[in-house]
């Protein structure tokens, strides 16, 4: 039997030393612990004082590498998935090719904010059934960057880290299903880093860069589109573990009820870490491996659900 489907043989993470507690925002920001954790369940965030986005990205596929023993030149791709790049050019997976010496995989990054995981690690499963054998996805985010400090409707949310997953060639299906959507009508409803229109010959008015979200618009797609989706996806399916995207206790509690499932199916770090974007789902499903909730050879079935600016979502159902 030929191996034409992608499996997960290695997951890994790396957080920024630098811890930022609620307390701490409340010495400089208008909030307090209470405000932020009875809103969100955020308890802290890590915040990468030095690193850049590939900085932590390469410290994934460094990794990835050593868990695996591999040689790096067998690598046929790597896929990063990130919002908040280094560059515009290069690409954060270009610069993560070079750190690690993989010279002959082909590098991108995907931009689909807190989807980006989601998204990657679907578009990797395709590179693999269309014949490549080995390659390395990560979300990876410096949030840190993009947020306005002064503004705590959206800096108290997030978070920086970088995490992700060794996928092989193999005879059996781990991926057993993928849906991928995106509704383009609502995309203010989540920007950061926008670039004026302007050259020589035109100059727009200066415009905030800083991210700018429409809580309220999120609350609601995450709750009704979401949800809907990952209802259709799941269909009678028996699943183990839901792994949404860290962006709000409330959000994941309401979603486990519309669901009609117990909210233990739906691990959560987001205390620890906020919303973390596209590095949110890999870090948990890396913590899950490493403390044996889950395991790469379990036959667990577990849901991947990223949602975020675009606005772009995707479900992602895994066999272990």
């Amino acid at each position: 039997m030929s191996k034409s489907f992608g499996k997960i043989i290695a997951t890994a993470r790396y957080l920024p030393e630098k811890i930022v507690t609620n307390d701490d925002l409340a010495e400089w920001m208008d909030t307090s612990d209470e405000w932020i954790q009875s809103r969100t369940g955020i308890k802290q965030r890590h915040i990468a004082e030095v690193e850049n986005t590939s900085d932590m990205c390469g410290q994934v596929a460094k990794k990835l590498v050593e868990k695996t023993a591999i040689d790096p030149m067998s690598l046929d791709f790597i896929i990063v998935a990130t919002m908040s790049p280094d560059y515009t050019s290069p690409s954060v997976a270009c610069q993560v090719q070079g750190q690690i010496g993989a010279a002959q995989a082909m590098a991108f990054d995907i931009a689909a904010a807190c989807a980006g995981f989601v998204y990657a690690l679907a578009t990797a499963e395709n590179f693999i059934r269309s014949g490549m054998q080995r390659g390395i996805i990560i979300g990876g985010e410096k949030t840190s960057k993009l947020v306005d400090w002064q503004d705590r409707s959206s800096a108290v949310l997030f978070g920086d880290g970088a995490a992700g997953v060794l996928l092989e060639a193999a005879e059996e299906p781990s991926i057993v299903k993928q849906m991928l959507r995106a509704d383009g009508k609502q995309a203010k409803a989540l920007t950061a880093g926008f670039h004026a229109n302007k050259n020589i010959f035109h100059e727009e008015p200066k415009t905030d860069t800083a991210l700018a979200m429409d809580g309220r618009g999120i609350w609601n797609f995450a709750l009704n589109e979401v949800t809907k989706s990952l209802k259709e996806f799941v269909d009678d399916e028996a699943v183990d573990y839901y792994l949404l995207h860290q962006a709000n206790k409330r959000i994941i509690e309401k979603i486990a009820r519309k669901m009609g499932e117990p909210i233990e199916k739906f691990p959560m770090n987001l205390m620890k870490y906020g919303n973390t974007s596209a590095a949110s789902i890999p870090i948990l499903l890396d913590e899950l491996v490493e403390t044996n909730r889950l395991s790469l050879n379990g036959g667990q079935k577990i849901v991947l659900t990223g949602y975020g600016g675009g606005l772009a979502w995707g479900n992602l159902l895994i066999q272990l």
